[in-house]
C-alpha cells in the first residue's frame, strides 16, 4: 500500500459542524478517533490527507497526516470534501448516522468510484435505521428488545400510543431517534407519570422532522463488540468475522429528564474469552454480508447471562481508541487482508487492558488562554502519552478561568488495577498544571 493516497474524514473534527457553535466535548471524541486512525493507517504506508475544522487548527501538530486542509467557519465543507475524494485512491469515512450524514458521504465516495475502506452503503443504511436493524436481528434469530415506530398526532409524538406501549412492554421503556447515533437523545422512563410530565415540560427536546422509536428496556450490562468482517485471504467468497475485543460502555444520566451521555469504556471485559466464543457461534449464523470492514454491535448482557442485541454501528466507533492499545498488532492489517503471521488467526486475544474516557477540566492557574495552548498543552502531551485529545476549549466570550476544557485519554496497562493507578497519576499531573477534573 506504499504511497497510495488515502483520504480520511471524521465528520465532527473535519468541519461537518463548522457553521455551528459546538461544545469542545463533541470535538474531543471526534478528534481522538481521527488521530488514532490516521496513526494506524500511516503505519501501513499510506499517504494521508484529512480535513480539520479551523477552530482546532492548533491540534494539527499532533496528526501524522501528509496533507491537512482547514475548514473555516461559513465555508462549505462538502465542496472541500468532494475535492479530497476526487484526489484520493482510497477513502475512510467516520460520520454520524443521523440525517443520513454517513450515507450521503459514503455515496459521494461510491459515485467517484474510489476504494472505500469503511462500511459500504447497504450496511450503512441498515445500521442507520433502528427499525431496520430490529427486523434484521429478528430475521437472524437473535434476542433483541421489542421496538416500535412512534406515530405522530397533531404534529407531535402520540402520547396515547406511548402510554399504550408502556403497558404492553412492561415496567420501563426507552425512547430514542430512529436514526440516532451513539447516546444521542436516549431517554429512559420507568412509569407513566414520568412520560406525561416529560412530554408536558420538554416538548422542545424533540425535532419533529425526525422519527422516533419506543423500545423495551433491558436491564443489564451495557457492552459492545468490535468486529472486522473481511474476505478470507485464502478462501474466495468466504467471510471471516474477526472479533477485536468486547468492551464495557460507560453511559451516564439515562433517565426521564436527561438524555444519556456516553463517556467511554473499558476493554476487554472480564471473562472475555468465554463471551467471545459465544459470539463467534452467533455471528457465524448471521448474514453479515452487508458489513465488510470495521463495525460494532451494542448489546446488553443480563444477569442470567443472556444477550440482547441493541443496535449496529456501521462505522469506526470510539471503542477503537482503546482497542488498538490492547492488541499487539495493527488492527488495520486485518482490514486490508494483509496475510501476516499476526493476523492469520481469527481467534485473537487482547493482551493489555485499556480505559478510554473523556474528561472535563477546569483551569485555575494564571496563564492566558494563548499560553495554555502554546506552552502547557505541549508539556502535558509529553508527560501524558495516554492523552489522545489534549485539553481543548473554545474561547467565545468567556474568560480563561470560566472555560470548560475537554480531553480524551486511553490507558495501556496490564489490568484494571494498574490502569486505575495510571489514571490517578495522570490526574496528579493535571493538578500540577492547575487543571482539575470536574466530570
Amino acid at each position: 500500500m506504499i504511497n497510495q493516497n488515502l483520504f480520511i474524514f471524521e465528520f465532527v473534527s473535519g468541519g461537518g459542524y463548522n457553521q455551528c457553535d459546538m461544545p469542545s466535548s463533541l470535538f474531543c471524541e471526534g478528534y481522538a478517533m481521527l488521530r488514532v486512525i490516521v496513526e494506524d493507517f500511516k503505519k501501513l504506508g499510506f499517504k494521508i490527507s484529512i480535513l480539520l475544522d479551523k477552530r482546532i487548527s492548533h491540534l494539527s501538530r499532533y496528526l501524522n497526516s501528509d496533507l491537512i486542509q482547514f475548514v473555516k467557519p461559513k465555508e462549505d465543507f462538502l465542496k472541500k470534501y468532494i475535492d479530497c475524494v476526487r484526489k484520493s485512491t482510497f477513502c475512510f469515512i467516520i460520520a454520524p448516522e443521523f440525517s443520513k450524514h454517513l450515507y450521503k458521504l459514503t455515496q459521494i465516495v461510491k459515485d467517484h468510484k474510489k476504494n472505500l475502506l469503511s462500511i459500504d452503503l447497504k450496511g450503512v443504511q441498515l445500521g442507520t435505521s433502528k427499525l431496520e436493524t430490529y427486523n434484521y436481528f429478528i430475521t437472524n434469530k437473535v434476542n433483541t428488545p421489542k421496538s416500535y415506530n412512534i406515530p405522530f398526532k397533531a404534529g407531535f409524538i402520540d402520547l396515547d400510543f406511548l402510554l399504550q406501549k408502556f403497558d404492553q412492554l412492561g415496567n420501563s421503556i426507552i425512547i430514542k431517534p430512529e436514526d440516532g447515533a451513539g447516546s444521542e437523545l436516549i431517554f429512559h422512563f420507568e412509569d407513566k407519570e414520568q412520560i406525561r410530565l416529560f412530554f408536558k415540560n420538554h416538548k422542545e427536546t424533540f425535532d419533529m422532522e425526525r422519527s422516533y422509536i419506543v423500545q423495551e428496556f433491558i436491564e443489564g450490562d451495557d457492552l459492545s463488540i468490535s468486529i472486522i468482517n473481511r474476505t478470507n485471504p485464502k478462501k474466495a467468497g468466504v467471510m471471516d468475522q474477526i472479533i477485536l475485543s468486547i468492551n464495557t460502555q460507560i453511559v451516564q444520566n439515562l433517565g426521564p429528564k436527561k438524555e444519556s451521555i456516553y463517556l467511554g469504556g473499558f476493554t476487554p471485559i472480564e471473562n472475555y474469552e468465554e463471551l467471545r466464543d459465544r459470539f463467534e457461534k452467533i455471528l457465524k449464523n448471521m448474514d453479515l454480508t452487508s458489513f465488510h470492514g470495521f463495525f460494532g454491535i451494542d448489546f446488553i448482557k443480563k444477569v442470567d447471562n443472556s444477550i440482547f442485541f441493541i443496535e449496529i454501528n456501521p462505522r469506526l466507533t470510539t471503542s477503537y481508541i482503546g482497542i488498538r492499545n490492547v492488541l499487539d498488532y495493527n488492527p488495520l492489517e486485518i482490514l486490508l487482508n494483509q496475510d501476516t503471521s499476526k493476523v492469520k488467526s481469527t481467534k485473537l486475544k487482547p493482551i493489555y487492558f485499556s480505559h478510554f474516557t473523556r474528561l472535563e477540566l477546569k483551569y485555575s492557574g494564571n496563564k492566558s488562554f494563548k499560553n495554555i495552548m502554546n506552552e502547557i498543552i505541549p508539556n502535558l502531551m509529553n508527560l501524558v502519552p495516554e492523552l489522545v485529545t489534549p485539553p481543548i476549549a473554545f474561547q467565545n466570550s468567556k474568560t480563561s478561568k470560566d472555560l470548560i476544557y475537554s480531553c480524551f485519554i486511553s490507558t495501556k496497562a496490564k489490568n484494571l488495577k494498574s490502569s486505575n493507578k495510571r489514571i490517578s497519576q495522570i490526574l496528579t499531573i493535571f493538578n500540577n498544571f492547575n487543571f482539575s477534573v470536574i466530570k
